[in-house]
């Protein structure tokens, strides 16, 4: 079953239309190459009360599992999103900004200056992100799998080991892929959609390629580079004719039969969708995952 989030802009500009949100649709997007749902977005201004019941409505209301907010996180007297979240939230999970923070400022010595939070609200978690699209992006690699995991705990009955080798995560549907593009702003634009999904095989790569004779293969563990992955779904967006990508990558110990990568692209055209797709998949494949068979 895929998580439930929502994305809140904390904007007075954008709240008022000054300003175009680049940031939401950018954290939504993330969430959803990885199989999120996310069932509620909102830009908000930078007034505490506001924000409070935004969030307050996202936990009690919605019941979403995750709220990321991205804005107000800084030191201007406006920027209250830290102070809107820590009044609402009945435990803190302060090192998600922590791991957030040392991330940034292995980038910028200015990292250090994001006064974001984090904390738990019933069975949800929420979680302050920088305003800026790079930086709200680059705050949510760091920690997007370790949330993930933390999502898994608040919503267990009792608590989940964190030593235990990971087997493998929920993969999404692609019939609500199909749907949700469908129904998106570019599905006008787009003529065609075609989808790739790989799978584990019994059968070893070097008896595939060249024959060579080896043991049946029992398994296999599967592991991504989320920035590279980043980077090549964005590369595949700026191609001409595309108008809808996404793709989620496994990860774990898997066995024969599971997935290991969905790929959806949509675009204008046949040879541009064939294009696009051939060459996403190869991106994936070369330069952003690490395979290991596991032989009987």
């Amino acid at each position: 079953m895929a998580y439930t989030a929502a994305v809140l802009t904390i904007s007075d500009k954008g709240f008022r239309g000054e300003r175009t949100d680049t940031s939401g649709p950018a954290l939504r997007a993330m969430l959803e190459d990885t199989g999120w749902e996310v069932v509620h977005s909102a830009v908000l201004p930078d007034e505490r009360e506001q924000i409070q019941a935004a969030l307050i409505d996202c936990a009690d209301r919605l019941r979403v599992n995750l709220v990321l907010t991205t804005g107000g996180t800084g030191f201007s007297p406006r920027d209250v999103t830290p102070e809107a979240t820590l009044a609402v939230v009945e435990r803190e999970a302060r090192g998600i900004p922590e791991a957030m923070r040392a991330e940034s400022l292995r980038i910028t010595p200015r990292g250090c200056l994001s006064r974001s939070a984090a904390g738990i609200r019933g069975r949800t978690l929420i979680v302050n992100l920088p305003g800026s699209e790079k930086a709200a992006r680059e705050n949510l690699l760091a920690v997007r799998d370790a949330v993930g995991h933390g999502i898994d705990m608040l919503l267990s009955a009792g608590s989940a080991d964190c030593a235990a080798p990971a087997a493998g995560k929920t993969p999404p549907s692609m019939d609500q892929w199909l749907r949700e593009a469908k129904a998106g702003p570019d599905a006008g634009k787009i003529g065609m959609y075609l989808t790739h999904n790989g799978v584990v095989r019994e059968t070893a790569r070097a008896f595939v390629r060249d024959g060579a004779q080896t043991a049946p293969v029992r398994g296999m563990r599967f592991s991504y580079d989320r920035e590279r992955m980043e980077a090549a779904l964005a590369e595949t967006r700026a191609m001409e004719g595309i108008h809808c990508v996404r793709a989620w990558l496994n990860e774990g110990e898997l066995a024969p039969g599971d997935d290991i990568m969905y790929v959806l692209v949509g675009g204008d055209i046949r040879p541009r969708v064939v294009e696009a797709l051939q060459f996403l998949v190869e991106k994936l494949k070369s330069e952003c995952v690490s395979e290991e068979e596991l032989f009987t």
